[in-house]
């Protein structure tokens, strides 16, 4: 995994984490905690799913730039 992928994985821990643990040290009923946590995981799941998808397209965008280089190049 690159350098740039751990980035990410790392701040989408630090998100998930902190937003559960702001959701539970707030006063509420434990109904509305549990449909806030499940609302929150699942949004910053799709925003995290969307990123990835990004580096994705951006990782394959750079190896085909390289590749046409390399074959310039040759």
């Amino acid at each position: 995994m690159n350098t740039l992928a751990k980035i990410a994985v790392a701040a989408g821990t630090g998100l998930v984490a902190g937003a559960v643990l702001g959701v539970l040290f707030a006063p509420d009923k434990g109904e509305n905690t549990r449909k806030k946590i499940a609302d929150s995981g699942k949004k910053i799941g799709d925003s995290m799913k969307e990123k990835m998808s990004n580096l994705k397209v951006n990782i394959k965008g750079k190896t085909e730039t390289v590749k046409e280089g390399i074959e310039e190049f040759v």
